[in-house]
């Protein structure tokens, strides 16, 4: 984490300053801000991340600012709430749940489940993405969500029910250490200067994404296999660290 959002964000920046780039996009996370007990964060909510994931991608759109402050490079950040849709690699906790699923094995859920997260189909987020680059402010922070928000068990009740499986496929295991019990965005701004909205709701979204995951095995079952990975490692001749 540390090597891609921070080295790996200056790299970027540096790339847009010497070679004159018009325009970077630094696409971020809801999990800087932290937990978010009440209420939604904006775009001036401070920092509070809990992970050393959340504090790398902190640590990156704090690079982006002070390059905006001090180069004038022409960056933009925006944070987004949780992504869905085809083609969302399947260690993630929705396609990981449906592929799961459409296997007959179990789906693991963290802790009780009462986590709440926010949910954005993919098009949806693609859409605010290139409204950003269009007509969006260098140096300029947005928020994109959908202030669609559900605990991740009835997350995964709805895609279990869709699947026609009942509650006895979820079964719960440890919480991870340092999980965020809430966040929330305010998507107001990007709403009101650049005219963006989510046009997908869960409801649609979800029997979509199921369904494409149930017509596109061949897609995700090399990659839950491990045999893209071996083909990786053969044609690159990659190999285990010692």
């Amino acid at each position: 984490f540390l090597a891609t959002d921070i080295m790996g964000t200056w790299t970027l920046l540096e790339a847009v300053r010497r070679h004159n780039i018009p325009r970077m996009i630094q696409i971020s996370t809801d999990e800087v801000f932290g937990e978010i007990m009440e209420g939604e964060a904006d775009e001036q909510a401070p920092f509070r991340p809990r992970s050393p994931y959340a504090a790398a991608k902190a640590g990156g759109d704090l690079l982006c600012a002070a390059f905006h402050e001090t180069y004038k490079t022409p960056v933009i950040v925006t944070h987004a709430c949780n992504i869905y849709g085809p083609y969302h690699y399947p260690e993630k906790l929705i396609p990981l749940a449906i592929t799961n699923l459409l296997e007959g094995k179990p789906v693991p859920l963290y802790g009780d489940g009462s986590q709440i997260r926010e949910w954005m189909h993919v098009s949806d987020h693609c859409r605010a993405i290139a409204e950003v680059l269009r007509r969006g402010k260098s140096g300029e922070v947005y928020n994109i969500g959908t202030g669609e928000r559900i605990s991740n068990l009835e997350l995964l009740q709805r895609i279990a029910a869709i699947l026609g499986k009942d509650e006895s496929a979820i079964h719960r295991v440890a919480d991870r250490p340092g999980h965020d019990r809430r966040y929330a965005l305010s998507h107001q701004k990007v709403s009101s200067e650049l005219g963006w909205k989510p046009s997908k709701t869960l409801a649609e979204g979800l029997p979509e994404t199921v369904a494409w995951y149930r017509e596109h095995e061949s897609w995700w079952r090399p990659l839950k296999s491990g045999e893209y990975l071996e083909y990786y490692r053969k044609q690159y001749k990659v190999r285990d660290a010692a």
